[in-house]
């Protein structure tokens, strides 16, 4: 959905944790970072308000997705909310879930649209969602729940973590590491491979992508001896997916594959767990990590940080994470469009 001449949606998160904060560095730090126009889904008075607290200069114009891309050189564009915050800074406030939610169904809204080349998104907390009836797991799973009642197709979206040196994916996600040899299936990491491998061609524009599999234990189980799963779960997924003409290779062992010689050979790791993909991605790249959902009808990146409540309404939080995201959001909606007209 991808288009070259409108702005990217940026969806202001959780209100009381840095993402308003962020928006404005990021916004000040424009021309040195070379950033794509974008516009703030958020309560203006609220952005106003942080803005003056933190000592940050930012004008702030209220505005319209489809004239945000002309005022972005002057000023910040906000598209108001219906729903306005709570101005709690390192409070999460149930109160402000309407507006958090809110911000999302626009964000993905104006991009189905064609008002937005892509979505971008601040960090959400899920607590207070919770506490306010909210009863999806968490971002993603919302954000495929949007693409399924827009197109009334179901999607399965993966996470992908991107930074300048490595791309991780993670089969299992947010579960205990005791349920991940049960969840651990050879049509979940099918699956999850091949949305990767489509969209790593598609959207990011590599040919024919390159895909390492990680074993889940030790060695990759060194012929069984440490554990069953790789021989009788994940050799499988790798002969299925090489079957269908996908590039998959494995299973290698996790301690053998994220050094800088390792990562020449492929273009993303298939992790089968969080920490696996999470871990490395973060040790090589923690300030430029993105967080990118695969499988979804629009392009969706995110920073990969969290709302971190500690520091919000300080001063402290560095937008990096933020740029790197609208970066490659600008990036993906670009190889997006050349591919559409082509």
């Amino acid at each position: 959905m991808g288009n070259a001449g409108v702005s990217l949606a940026l969806s202001v998160g959780d209100p009381s944790g840095v993402g308003p904060e962020i928006a404005l560095a990021a916004w000040q730090a424009r021309d040195d970072a070379a950033l794509p126009p974008f516009y703030l889904l958020a309560d203006p008075a609220l952005v106003t308000a942080r803005a003056r607290q933190l000592g940050i200069s930012a004008p702030i114009i209220e505005t319209t997705p489809e004239l945000a891309a002309g005022l972005f050189s002057r000023a910040l564009p906000v598209v108001p909310l219906d729903a306005r915050f709570v101005d709690s800074p390192g409070r999460p406030d149930p109160a402000n879930a309407a507006g958090t939610i809110e911000a999302i169904d626009r964000a993905v809204a104006d991009c189905l649209a064609g008002k937005a080349a892509a979505v971008v998104t601040c960090p959400i907390a899920k607590k207070p969602l919770y506490d306010a009836g909210f009863r999806f797991p968490g971002h993603t799973e919302y954000l495929a729940h949007l693409s399924a009642r827009h197109s009334g197709v179901e999607v399965m979206p993966v996470m992908l973590l991107a930074g300048p040196d490595l791309r991780t994916v993670p089969v299992t996600i947010h579960i205990a590491l005791a349920e991940v040899p049960k969840a651990l299936t050879t049509e979940l990491i099918v699956a999850t491979a091949r949305i990767t491998a489509a969209d790593l061609a598609n959207r990011f524009g590599i040919a024919k992508p390159r895909l390492a599999v990680a074993g889940l234990n030790p060695h990759a189980g060194e012929g069984g001896s440490m554990g069953l799963e790789d021989e009788r779960i994940i050799r499988p997924a790798i002969d299925s997916l090489r079957a269908e003409g996908i590039d998959a290779f494995g299973p290698l062992p996790a301690d053998t594959l994220f050094h800088a010689r390792a990562r020449t050979s492929y273009d993303v790791a298939i992790c089968m767990y969080h920490d696996q993909a999470l871990i490395p991605a973060k040790a090589l790249a923690f300030d430029e990590a993105v967080n990118v959902t695969l499988g979804l009808p629009f392009i969706r990146t995110s920073p990969d940080h969290g709302t971190a409540f500690d520091i919000a309404g300080k001063g402290l939080a560095r937008p990096d994470s933020l740029m790197a995201a609208l970066r490659l959001a600008r990036q993906l909606a670009d190889i997006d469009k050349r591919a559409a007209s082509a």
